[in-house]
């Protein structure tokens, strides 16, 4: 066994690199070229199975909050572009290379445009900081910590029947204590980056704090340790304890638009039983 740890030690010493903005250290195995194709290739797809939204108001709101985003963000080379897609799904993402989708069913919560810069921002945020790679390089990892596993098993003189047992404890455990908590740091690392990035675009920083009270009406009751994303109501109070900051960048914009304009009418109401 001792040749996969060999493998990924030097792997490890090889591929580190640090989030701009938060300075903090990441492992990376992928490049930012490979991860923007890929991030290509699945934006095409995902817009060929999906219906685009035909309100060109609504398009319009969500194509000129990006683009006030995109302008403030680090530049990375990306090429931005802002789908619109027409679905009761309470999502949106960006995908390595600046592709960025917003599904109408989420702007309901969002009420004006500053909530909106606060999910474009965070989705950016992602993006920027390689969040994909990092967790495709962790996938690898993963995969080789498996292997090892298995090797050792095996010379152990374990049977292949329990062999698959342990390994498929050995792979929830992984999922649990691993896995799904370094997402949840990425979401909160993305939820600050964000919240700089629609400061320095010119929003009200205090508005993402408001989004993400309301949110926590529709992701109430589920178990923050088994979500790949932290409880609404803890993204709030962690934004609020960096408004000193976020504040300032505002403050410092030079052009301050507030909340922003309310959600176009035809996405403005949210369906009932929901908030």
């Amino acid at each position: 066994m001792r040749w996969y740890l060999l493998i990924a030690a030097v792997l490890a010493c090889s591929a580190c690199a640090r989030v701009e903005g938060t300075g903090r250290s990441q492992f990376l195995l992928t490049s930012a070229a490979e991860e923007n194709r890929l991030g290509a290739e699945a934006y095409a797809e995902v817009k060929a199975g999906e219906k685009p939204c035909a309100d060109a108001a609504t398009v319009a709101f969500v194509e000129r909050v990006g683009r006030r985003l995109a302008a403030v963000a680090p530049a990375r080379g990306f090429q931005y572009e802002f789908t619109t897609l027409h679905s009761d799904t309470v999502n949106a993402f960006c995908l390595p290379g600046g592709k960025v989708a917003i599904y109408t069913g989420i702007l309901p919560w969002c009420v004006n445009e500053a909530g909106l810069a606060a999910v474009m921002g965070h989705e950016i945020g992602h993006a920027i900081a390689r969040h994909g790679g990092e967790r495709m390089s962790q996938g690898m990892v993963a995969q080789l910590g498996g292997g090892a596993l298995e090797v050792l098993l095996e010379a152990k003189g374990i049977q292949p029947t329990n062999r698959n047992l342990v390994l498929g404890a050995a792979g929830a455990l992984a999922q649990v204590g691993v896995i799904l908590p370094y997402s949840r740091s990425h979401e909160l690392e993305a939820d600050y980056l964000g919240l700089t990035y629609m400061a320095k675009a010119g929003y009200d920083p205090a508005q993402a704090v408001a989004f993400w009270s309301r949110f926590a009406e529709l992701t109430a009751g589920t178990p923050a340790f088994l979500s790949t994303h932290p409880a609404s109501e803890d993204r709030a109070r962690r934004l609020q304890a960096c408004m000193a900051e976020a504040q300032a960048l505002y403050q410092a914009a030079p052009v301050k638009s507030g909340a922003g304009e309310p959600v176009p009418p035809a996405f403005r109401q949210r369906p009932a039983g929901k908030g």
